[in-house]
């Protein structure tokens, strides 16, 4: 069985849990959607920061952006889910482009500087810009039309609910398929010792700001879907907690797995819902001592878990 074997058989998987929760819990189809949108933004990081070693702590930018995308183009009468989510796409990845040059460079510290201080600039502009993006009010007045003109948005959410899997499917599988291929394998590569890709003559520069733009591009995906399912865009979808929140999701999961990102995501906005629904004062306490359990207990991740259970197991024996 080859390395990426797992992964291949962890989509199919991914798809008859979605589709048996669909049954199962059909009074919880927004829940599913939202756990299906953070799924796909959890991939969009962990293909930043789990293959190419890029940390950053401004990625909701992206998904802010897409957000805002699909908000404005509906507002202009441009409201075909599937046209706005490539502008979404697009739009996030033009942006990311013309970022990664300050971003790439440097190492993991400044680039928690300039990430952060990126963040900081975006929101701050979003909120000023009240013509263009609502303020702190956020845009509701847009149109969100049937995908592929057939497919309403219906009120119990079920048209959410398949189409946010599709496109959660699509980026799993773009994702597998770019980090298997050779530059896939350089970007691990790079992550691992970048001054012996520098020295083998990897362009290093070049390969980390391709990732920073297709990353950008998938989060911004996730951003308009969550638009595109709420019928909202506001300023906490490019704030710092929606960037921190991702962070907690890979780092859960465990970087650099995909089917873990997306379990570690499945689980984090669980907890984040129904711990605020038991407290809605105190609900950060509860996921800062999941975080602080996860570090120490799984430091893999909940990807790491079956090789954690394997050596306690050979430790018995």
């Amino acid at each position: 069985m080859t390395a990426s074997a797992p992964i291949r058989l962890a989509l199919p998987l991914l798809i008859a849990v979605a589709l048996a929760c669909y049954v199962v819990f059909p009074d919880h189809l927004g829940l599913i959607t939202s756990i299906l949108i953070v799924a796909t933004f959890a991939l969009s990081y962990d293909l930043l920061q789990g293959y190419a070693g890029i940390v950053s702590l401004g990625h909701a930018v992206f998904f802010g952006i897409g957000a805002y995308t699909v908000a404005v183009l509906g507002s202009h009468g441009i409201s075909e889910p599937l046209v706005t989510l490539a502008a979404a796409l697009a739009v996030s990845a033009v942006v990311a482009g013309l970022l990664a040059r300050i971003v790439v460079v440097g190492n993991d510290f400044t680039r928690l500087l300039v990430t952060l201080g990126v963040g900081f600039l975006f929101h701050e502009a979003a909120n000023k810009m009240h013509w263009l993006t609502g303020g702190a009010d956020g845009l509701s007045s847009f149109t969100v039309g049937p995908i592929a003109g057939l497919f309403a948005f219906d009120f119990r959410g079920r048209t959410a609910f398949f189409y946010t899997l599709c496109v959660l499917v699509l980026a799993y599988a773009a994702i597998w398929r770019i980090t298997t291929s050779p530059f896939g394998l350089a970007l691990t590569g790079i992550r691992e010792n970048t001054r012996r890709m520098h020295a083998v003559g990897a362009p290093v520069a070049r390969h980390m700001a391709v990732t920073y733009v297709l990353s950008g591009g998938i989060a911004g995906m996730a951003g308009a879907l969550l638009a595109q399912t709420s019928n909202f865009a506001s300023l906490d979808m490019l704030g710092f907690e929606r960037s921190a929140e991702v962070v907690m999701m890979t780092a859960i999961g465990g970087t650099g797995s995909i089917p873990g990102v997306v379990l570690g995501a499945t689980l984090f906005a669980w907890l984040k819902d129904a711990l605020s629904a038991f407290s809605p004062k105190y609900w950060h306490l509860g996921i800062g001592i999941v975080l602080m359990a996860s570090v120490f207990v799984l430091p893999d991740g909940l990807a790491g878990l079956p090789a954690r259970i394997g050596r306690l197991l050979r430790r018995g024996t």
